[in-house]
């Protein structure tokens, strides 16, 4: 008896962490798994998040090209979340990258083109409070993305003019420190 309350109680003491690590689904496990993948090249993690925040943008899109259905307020509302929370950890590295001076000036005229893309695909559905305060978000997310990427294009343009990158770092991976 003894041992299964305080095995009870481990359980117990439990619950709160492993519910706290579950709580952010705006990824799925293959996307996180290739966000792992693509860690040790930033030009193409950039490139990944792009397409993951096209892949919203897009589910977006075709939830109001077609007639409505019932809960789709509710959808419009976990997808602006997710888009919002993915454009802010962008966003992150955006930041981590520029401090590193990780080469990343191929992928960011990309990310400003889709900008201008995700920022319409998100104005264009009609005002509705279930999604309205997810909208505006993440159309703060897109605005904040396309600042930190103008940014970075001119500081990159001018660090790696004073700094030209050597020849072998043909796929731009990251130094690892042993």
């Amino acid at each position: 008896m003894p041992r299964r309350i305080c095995f009870a109680l481990i359980l117990l003491a439990l619950l709160p962490p492993l519910h706290a690590q579950s709580s952010d689904n705006s990824l799925s496990e293959a996307e996180v798994e290739q966000l792992r993948e693509s860690a040790y090249f930033p030009r193409d993690r950039v490139l990944v998040f792009v397409k993951f925040l096209d892949e919203r943008s897009n589910a977006l899109h075709e939830l109001f090209a077609h007639p409505r259905r019932p809960g789709r307020e509710q959808d419009a509302h976990d997808l602006l979340e997710q888009f919002a929370s993915i454009a802010d950890e962008l966003e992150d590295n955006l930041d981590d990258y520029g401090t590193r001076h990780s080469d990343i000036r191929k992928s960011l005229p990309k990310l400003l083109e889709a900008t201008d893309r995700w920022s319409s695909t998100i104005k264009s559905p009609p005002d509705d409070e279930a999604y309205n305060v997810s909208r505006k978000l993440a159309l703060e997310a897109i605005r904040d993305l396309r600042e930190d990427a103008t940014e970075l294009i001119a500081s990159q343009k001018a660090w790696f003019a004073a700094h030209p990158p050597a020849k072998e770092e043909k796929n731009g991976a990251i130094d690892i420190p042993r």
